[in-house]
């Protein structure tokens, strides 16, 4: 079957999940597991996620040339599964977690070490069906060695200056060139995926508005989809256009505080200053119309708590105008900047292909020729009723990162526009029946796509709920791009990637 076979083709050999939706799901025995592997070797299906659930793991895929997205789902024989990561290596550290969290063991992976469990849990493997017994000591993580003359290492973290979440940075460096990033992050797990279990949707959505704060609407929208997907439940339109109107509100706070982050980096603190004023107005609107700075807890499943007034338009209105024309302005000032330009053109270069293979999305992607955005591929309203362009460039330096952000700020305030302007009436709320189903969802956050998985008992409780920040996919790719930059322009890199830690510490 090898060669031109689309997902669809291939996965159709395998038995179909009923009440799986909206994409479908198959049960594929081991056999068809490993000739999957052999496929994915010679086709272009990017990784969306992999993710484990009792002795079962699930992995998503989207075919590039069809757009089509499905499920393949392995049964473990004796708590094993054959890795993914040979021919994607986007899922090592998504098979790692799932042997931390599940004790499922992925055959042929070439990095087996812990990622989430340091050895301090009161138990191993909590999330399995037999849980493990403690770790005696924490564990000591053998980083990857390296080999040269006149070698050093710095270690930075996990304690970091500043008010920001715990990561361990581990520089190998000839002098000062950076020879090899390596990353061990896990310190702000929180157990997400196990205080899940046994909620109620309004207890699920509440927590899953708090697996990464900066992107809370993002992922309360994802929880909410993946429930109205798992019950088969139609929203009356204007609940989307809320809730597209609170996503470009967020996206845009959190890329204006970024562009003036990445510039303070390189010394320029006279941008940070301009964006921390306009983020304070964003976010300021944000409490007038909503009654919540950051929009938390504003998106539900089955709809929205909180609604566009015609005072609170008028503000809105009111803030893109400003906003549009002083992002235009930075824009220019970081342009007229050439000492501000030699820190971040050329740095940090993320190469298309190694973008590409590892489904990265976001700025990160899109600075790298990656085109993807949710909101297009597959697509949710009411973005197929709005008008907007995905900025792409070629580079994949911090400066690409940089110009993808201004640039998607600016596609934010025309969604803001539009949606205001076309926004329908109706109820604000929908009723979700008491059943059970699998749901996923596709939306895009301001850092990229993120994915969740969600399974619901007949009660309608979770039963299990599996979130996929796009980080996962964007912080290996912050090792390849600081090789060979020296170790001062590593700040920059970082927050250029702004990569969650809290998104992939769950």
């Amino acid at each position: 079957m090898l060669g031109n076979t689309t997902l669809f083709e291939f996965l159709g050999s395998g038995r179909l999940v009923a009440g799986h939706r909206p994409w479908p799901r198959y049960l594929l025995d081991e056999r068809a597991w490993r000739e999957l592997i052999n496929q994915l070797a010679v086709s272009d299906w990017t990784l969306l996620g992999l993710w484990a659930d009792g002795s079962e793991v699930h992995a998503a895929f989207r075919d590039e040339d069809t757009a089509d997205i499905a499920v393949a789902s392995l049964a473990t024989q004796d708590r094993r599964f054959p890795s993914l990561a040979g021919v994607r290596p986007s899922a090592i550290r998504l098979e790692r977690a799932i042997h931390d969290l599940f004790g499922l063991f992925a055959d042929g992976s070439a990095d087996t070490r812990p990622w989430l469990d340091h050895g301090r849990w009161p138990i191993s493997a909590p999330l399995a069906i037999v849980r493990g017994i403690p770790s005696r000591a924490p564990v000591v993580y053998p980083f990857l060695p390296v080999e040269g003359e006149s070698l050093h290492q710095i270690p930075v973290g996990p304690v970091h200056a500043g008010v920001i979440e715990p990561g361990h940075f581990r520089f190998t460096c000839a002098g000062e060139t950076v020879v090899r990033l390596e990353e061990r992050l896990g310190y702000a797990h929180k157990g997400i995926e196990g205080l899940m279990a046994g909620k109620t949707l309004a207890e699920g959505a509440r927590l899953a508005g708090r697996i990464s704060g900066d992107s809370t609407v993002a992922y309360a929208i994802a929880f909410a989809r993946a429930a109205e997907a798992a019950t088969a439940t139609e929203l009356p339109p204007r609940i989307h256009w809320v809730r597209a109107l609170l996503a470009e509100l967020e996206r845009v706070a959190n890329h204006i505080l970024d562009l003036g982050a990445i510039c303070n980096d390189a010394a320029f603190s006279f941008m940070l200053a301009q964006s921390t004023v306009l983020r304070e107005k964003v976010l300021r609107a944000n409490e007038l119309c909503f009654g919540h700075r950051l929009l938390m807890d504003k998106v539900i499943p089955g709809g929205v708590t909180a609604d566009v007034t015609r005072e609170g338009a008028s503000i809105l209105r009111g803030l893109v105008k400003e906003l549009r024309k002083r992002v235009r302005r930075m824009g220019v000032l970081y342009d007229d900047m050439p000492s501000l330009q030699d820190r971040t053109v050329g740095t940090g270069v993320v190469q298309a292909s190694l973008a590409h293979r590892f489904g990265a999305g976001g700025f990160v992607g899109r600075a790298a020729s990656q085109g993807g955005d949710a909101r297009k591929v597959p697509g949710y309203p009411p973005y197929d009723d709005l008008d907007f362009e995905i900025p792409v460039h070629p580079e994949g330096d911090v400066n690409a990162r940089i110009w993808v952000r201004i640039e998607e700020i600016q596609a934010s305030l025309g969604l803001i526009e539009q949606i205001l302007e076309k926004m329908p009436g109706g109820p604000l709320t929908k009723p979700i029946p008491t059943r059970g189903g699998e749901g996923m969802a596709l939306v895009e956050g301001f850092r990229g796509d993120i994915l969740l998985w969600l399974r619901l008992s007949e009660v309608g409780r979770v039963v299990r709920c599996h979130p996929r920040d796009p980080s996962w996919f964007q912080w290996p790719l912050l090792e390849a791009a600081i090789e060979g930059n020296i170790v001062a322009d590593f700040p920059l890199c970082n927050k250029s990637f702004n990569c969650s830690y809290s998104g992939v510490d769950l």
